[in-house]
């Protein structure tokens, strides 16, 4: 197998540089490393990546076989200061070491998929695969991440960013509560000005059924968010998509560190091969789950 130790101490290397400037934002690699970013709409998955899974893959591609032309472009993004989460088990160079591997399995899974698609009259837009970057950011807030990206010189101005998300985080972003001292929506006002999310489903016991989570975005739509500072149109500016298919086993990160240490052979179906491959040579998750 494979020896990822060159890659991992890569990134080690680009997190302290980053850990000890003044930036709030780095990109740290692009794939392939030689591409222009010249893309005037950017698709944003952020993430704690730990592991990334076929999950990812799933909202990424989707997103992006919508755009099959060289004006898109995707942004892993990692923040090492989360506002929810902690920072354990896997250690954040182990972490985007596995999000550039997860870039080669996306990159690859997008070009089968258009190559079958285009069948046997390809195009000149069915062979276009989206570059990728890999992010860093200090900010643990969406709005500050937004803004930071808005300002990195490495994008072209102007830049559409379409934050890939799920429900649960639809949701938080538009909490009052992360948004003081006056705790009104107010301060998302730019972003939905300029961005657009685009929102995977996910009905649960916690989260709600489908209808109820179309319903609450047809609530801001009808005003009802008004007093919290929400305006009507941003409900234009949210595209809601389905998950994974009825039937279909649930994928998480959760669930891929637990096959790390019962189930290795779950693995296979979620986590893409590199990340895979990732996972059975270093052992990020051992005895840290």
């Amino acid at each position: 197998m494979a020896s990822f130790q060159p890659l991992r101490t890569k990134y080690s290397s680009l997190l302290r540089q980053f850990a000890a400037s003044a930036k709030d934002l780095e990109i740290l690699t692009s794939i392939p490393a030689e591409s222009t970013p010249s893309a005037k709409t950017l698709y944003v998955l952020d993430s704690s990546f730990n592991p990334p899974t076929f999950a990812h893959l799933r909202i990424a591609s989707t997103a992006l076989l919508e755009r099959l032309d060289p004006s898109s472009r995707l942004l892993l993004l990692l923040a090492t200061q989360n506002a929810d989460k902690p920072s354990k088990p896997a250690p954040f160079e182990d972490r985007l070491a596995m999000m550039e591997l997860f870039a080669l399995d996306l990159r690859s899974h997008l070009a089968t998929t258009k190559a079958n698609a285009a069948s046997s009259e390809p195009t000149e837009e069915m062979q276009y695969i989206p570059a990728i970057d890999i992010a860093v950011t200090k900010k643990p807030y969406f709005i500050h991440k937004a803004a930071e990206i808005e300002a990195c010189a490495f994008y072209p101005t102007p830049l559409e960013q379409v934050h890939l998300t799920g429900y649960d985080t639809l949701v938080r972003i538009l909490n009052p509560k992360y948004y003081p001292p006056e705790h009104t929506l107010e301060p998302l006002i730019p972003l939905f000005s300029q961005h657009r999310l685009r929102v995977t489903l996910r009905p649960n016991d916690e989260w709600g059924s489908k209808e109820e989570q179309r319903a609450f975005v047809e609530s801001i739509g009808r005003g009802d968010m008004e007093k919290q500072g929400a305006k009507r149109e941003w409900a234009q500016r949210i595209t809601l998509v389905d998950g994974r298919a009825p039937g279909a086993p649930s994928v998480s990160s959760t669930r891929a560190r637990e096959a790390t240490q019962s189930a290795v052979e779950d693995l296979d179906w979620l986590v893409p091969d590199n990340v895979r491959q990732f996972l059975l040579s270093e052992e990020p998750y051992s005895a840290k789950i």
